[in-house]
């Protein structure tokens, strides 16, 4: 994981489009001649031990507990789940497995002299699956949709800051037409920042299209229905049966440069995340996503089992990290000695090692281990657990021993078992130790976010995580930025990390000023930060491909971002004839 400190530091200003594979409108079939090699819709020729194409099926589980009503990034993301999404369009870039940045459907950028305008050049034979180009008009409208208050996008705090006009625009003070978006020609979008920002290009990774025509006639959810979808991507929506089943098939018609093998995938609600297991061992699916999805019994099961043990790959996730969070704008969390306090009693080293097991590491800051900037070491003992220290300060702050400290809600985001487990644990230390009564209350996935994001915010107090968009700091610490996710507000730390964001010297001064900027963060402690995941998945041995080859520093995993557009796994796994050892061809 080290290694990753090298990677993508510096994006470079542009890269050379991999020649795009032959292939043909349709592909052989079953009935190929005996022994002719197997090619799919996308003229992709299959290895030698891939199963026929009917059985080239992936099952993958999504969870009705959570909120899922549409598949694309920029209507709504919280609501896409943890279904498979974002397969009908490419973003501008994507990820290889190694973290690094390749063409989507852009197939070069660069930037000019002053550092702010970016020209991403469009490959010209991407299409729509209704015959129409996909062109830089479709990205314009796109972003011009993810920036308009009337949306009210989810995510619209993601360029913040960022592209040109984009924070006055979200806020109702310019049209969304004065952003830092427009198409130059067809296949040409250029994209202006509000200052340098060398990282722009891996942070396009979310970019993947909407179709500009079909927006405008059928608004944001036209793609969660087969009748109005519309797909430039690997794969196109066939079925959706909602709250229970999502079908995507390959698409014929697609012309870009992440051809898949596999030719449909099937999407099940499988219900609560206590499912997962019991279906995976059933065969109902063929993935379980281990991010805080797999409770402590079941990893025990996991690692008893040879065989089951032989096929959980772990991983370094989205490199997230889960911490508790208060409104500092507001008492009692407005008191400095509280929040330590609270820091003091939280027992990292036990959470760890009784509930997380092999899906946790202790976290005394943000980064975690392997992130660039990470320096976790030099924050272990700024608030090391110490009941005796917590009871001083919380005496200090006018509430000794609890008394007349006010009831609490540890709110949590429709979590699962691992980190509601974690927050019980916190809310029973803080009982026991501090005299502080805490209910834990597990909500609805869009419940909590509507509270969270509202001005002045409805939680108060909230175990949450973040992970990774992109593999810079200035990602991961711009979630603290003020007027953000939290109520948080510090003008230093703001100044630190937009200094170093836009920085192009020196990397090594670059990193020391969002280490410096992290110190702020953590000294605070208007963010308690509990543990980093270090997640494992579990996937039938029948998958296979280059994509769950060892990466750089020996791992094979389902890498983040996982099976989408962006990033090529998705054309780097198939099924194997071992298949029919586990489940018959499905429907």
């Amino acid at each position: 994981m080290a290694l990753l400190l090298l990677i993508a530091l510096l994006v470079q200003a542009c890269a050379p489009a991999p020649a795009a594979p032959a292939g043909s409108e349709s592909g052989a079939s079953e009935a190929a001649a005996p022994g002719a090699p197997v090619v799919n819709a996308l003229g992709k020729e299959l290895p030698a031990d891939a199963a026929p194409l009917d059985q080239q099926v992936l099952i993958y589980p999504y969870s009705g507990w959570k909120t899922f009503t549409t598949v694309d990034f920029f209507q709504a993301v919280y609501e896409r789940a943890d279904a498979l999404s974002d397969l009908m369009s490419d973003p501008l870039v994507r990820l290889d497995k190694n973290f690094q940045v390749i063409p989507g459907a852009a197939t070069e950028w660069s930037v000019d002299e002053s550092g702010l305008v970016w020209t991403f050049k469009l490959d010209p034979a991407l299409m729509w699956n209704d015959g129409t180009p996909v062109t830089a008009d479709d990205y314009v409208a796109t972003l011009r949709y993810g920036a308009d208050p009337e949306h009210a996008w989810d995510f619209s705090w993601y360029y913040q800051g960022v592209i040109k006009n984009w924070t006055q625009a979200v806020n109702g003070e310019v049209p969304v037409e004065e952003i830092g978006v427009r198409a130059v020609d067809a296949n040409t979008l250029e994209i202006t920042t509000e200052s340098p920002a060398p990282f722009l290009p891996a942070m396009m990774l979310y970019s993947a299209t909407m179709q500009k025509k079909a927006l405008e006639e059928h608004g944001g959810f036209y793609n969660s229905d087969p009748a109005t979808s519309v797909s430039s991507g690997p794969y196109k929506l066939t079925e959706w049966t909602k709250d229970q089943r999502v079908v995507y098939e390959i698409n014929p018609d697609y012309k870009g440069n992440n051809i898949p093998y596999i030719e449909k995938v099937v999407i099940v609600n499988i219900g609560q995340p206590s499912q997962l297991l019991p279906a995976y061992e059933a065969n109902e699916i063929d993935f379980v996503n281990g991010s805080g999805t797999l409770s402590p019994a079941d990893l025990e099961i996991i690692a008893a089992d040879p065989e089951l043990n032989a096929q959980y790959h772990p991983h370094y996730g989205d490199f997230r990290t889960y911490y508790f969070a208060f409104d500092v704008s507001k008492p009692p969390f407005d008191n400095l000695q509280v929040r330590q306090a609270f820091a003091h009693v939280l027992d990292r080293d036990a959470i760890a090692a009784n509930i997380l097991k092999r899906q946790g590491i202790p976290a005394y800051s943000f980064l975690a281990p392997g992130f660039p900037a990470a320096n976790s070491d030099a924050f272990k003992d700024t608030y090391p657990f110490d009941v005796e220290k917590a009871k001083q300060l919380l005496a200090e702050a006018g509430y000794p021993n609890g008394e007349g400290f006010p009831k609490l809600t540890l709110k949590l985001r429709a979590e699962g078992p691992a980190p509601t487990a974690v927050a019980q644990a916190y809310a029973s230390a803080l009982k026991e130790n501090l005299g502080i009564d805490v209910e834990v209350s597990n909500m609805d996935f869009k419940a909590y976010m509507d509270e969270l994001n509202a001005k002045p915010t409805d939680v108060q107090f909230t175990l949450i995580s973040y992970g990774m968009d992109f593999l810079d700091p200035s990602n991961m610490l711009g979630v603290f930025l003020s007027g953000g996710r939290h109520p948080w507000s510090n003008a230093e730390y703001d100044a630190l990390v937009k200094e170093a964001s836009s920085f192009t010297g020196d990397p090594a001064e670059r990193i020391k000023m969002f280490q410096d900027a992290e110190k702020i963060l953590v000294d605070d402690a208007a963010f308690i930060f509990a543990y980093h995941q270090t997640p494992g998945d579990l996937i039938k041995p029948f998958i296979k491909g280059p994509a769950l080859e060892p990466d750089n520093n020996g791992v094979a995993a389902w890498h983040w971002p996982g099976f989408s557009t962006y990033s090529n796994l998705l054309s780097g796994v198939y099924i194997t004839k071992e298949v029919s050892n586990y489940r018959q061809a499905p429907d």
